[in-house]
C-alpha cells in the first residue's frame, strides 16, 4: 500500500523520494547528481568556475588562429644562389623509360594518353618487344598484332606474372579493347612491311604502335599521320628519305645510317632526340641483347 504525501510537505528523511534516501544506484542527493556529488559537475565536491583555454599565440603576441600550440623554434637553413642547382630534381614527362638520352638522363615515352596516340617504329623487333614489356610494367594492356606469334609467345607468357596483359592476336583480327583512363591499352602492329589498315586504331588511352622493319612504300603515309616517329639504322637511301619527310637536320638524318644496335631517333614535327636502349637483366634473360635486325 502507498502513502501519499500532503501537497507542500516534505517527506521524511529516509522515505522514498526523500533527499538522501537510497535508490536503484545508491544515494541521490537533492541536486540530482548520484553518489552524493554536487551538481556542479566537478568530482571530489570541489566545485569551480569553468576558464577559457589560452589561445596560442605568435612572436607578435597576437592570436594565432587555427594553426595549433605553438612549436619550438630553430635556426632557419638556407643557401646561396650558386647553391640552388645542387636542388634541382630530373623531373620529367609520365611514361615508358625507354632508354637514356646522350646526357645519360632518362628518355620517358608518354605512351599512355587521353587523346589518340600513333607511333610509327621504323627498326627491329627487339626494340619494340622492350616498348612493349615496359607499357605492360607501368599498368597498360599490350595487345599484339602479329603475323608471327612465335617470335612474341615467350614475352607473352613471362609478362605480367601469369596475367594476360600481353596478348596475341593474328593480323586483322584484334577485338575491341575497351580502353580507359583507369585501363589504357598500347595496339602493337607488328604486321611487316605493308600492314593493313587495322581494324583497332587509335583512341582515347589507346595508343597504336606500328612496327616496320624498313621504309616500306606505306611508311610516308604513316610517317605523316603518326604523332611520334622512330629511326633505327637504315641505309643512307632511307635516311634521305626519312630526313626529307620529317623535316630532319642534315646532320641527324646523315647518322641515321651508322647507328648502333639499341640507338633510335625518336622525333616529332617540333622535337628530336637520340635515345639508347638498355635492357635490364631480366630483359636480357628474357630478349637476349640489344639487335636491329632479327
Amino acid at each position: 500500500m502507498s502513502t501519499a504525501t500532503p501537497q507542500g510537505a516534505q517527506p521524511a528523511a529516509g522515505a522514498p523520494g526523500a533527499p538522501g534516501a537510497p535508490g536503484a544506484f545508491g544515494a541521490q542527493s537533492a541536486s540530482g547528481t548520484y553518489g552524493g556529488q554536487p551538481a556542479s559537475g566537478t568530482y571530489g565536491g570541489q566545485a569551480s568556475p569553468a576558464a577559457p583555454l589560452p589561445r596560442p599565440t605568435g612572436r607578435s603576441g597576437r592570436p594565432r588562429f587555427g594553426f595549433g600550440l605553438v612549436g619550438p623554434r630553430r635556426d632557419r637553413h638556407s643557401i646561396s644562389v650558386e647553391q640552388l642547382d645542387a636542388l634541382a630534381l630530373p623531373v620529367g614527362d609520365d611514361g615508358v623509360v625507354i632508354g637514356v638520352d646522350a646526357e645519360g638522363r632518362p628518355a620517358v615515352l608518354g605512351i599512355n594518353r587521353p587523346v589518340p596516340y600513333d607511333v610509327t617504329l621504323i627498326g627491329g623487333l627487339w626494340t619494340a618487344q622492350i616498348l612493349a614489356l615496359r607499357a605492360a610494367a607501368t599498368g597498360a594492356r599490350v595487345a599484339v598484332e602479329t603475323g608471327r606469334a612465335q617470335a612474341w609467345t615467350a614475352l607473352a607468357q613471362a609478362a605480367g606474372g601469369g596475367q594476360p596483359c600481353i596478348t596475341l592476336h593474328d593480323v586483322g583480327r584484334v577485338p575491341p579493347q575497351g580502353a580507359s583512363a583507369g585501363s589504357p591499352v598500347v595496339v602493337v602492329r607488328d604486321c611487316g612491311m605493308r600492314p593493313p589498315r587495322g581494324r583497332v586504331v587509335s583512341a582515347p588511352w589507346q595508343s597504336v604502335v606500328t612496327l616496320l622493319p624498313y621504309l616500306s612504300p606505306v611508311a610516308p603515309r604513316l610517317l605523316e599521320k603518326s604523332s611520334l616517329v622512330g629511326v633505327q639504322r637504315v641505309s643512307p637511301d632511307e635516311a634521305d628519305r626519312i630526313g626529307r619527310i620529317m623535316n630532319l637536320p642534315p646532320q641527324e638524318y646523315g647518322a641515321l645510317s651508322t647507328l648502333a644496335d639499341g640507338v633510335t631517333l625518336w622525333c616529332t614535327p617540333d622535337d628530336r632526340q637520340f635515345v639508347m636502349t638498355q635492357a635490364t637483366d631480366a630483359e636480357t634473360g628474357l630478349l637476349g641483347g640489344a639487335r636491329r635486325m632479327d
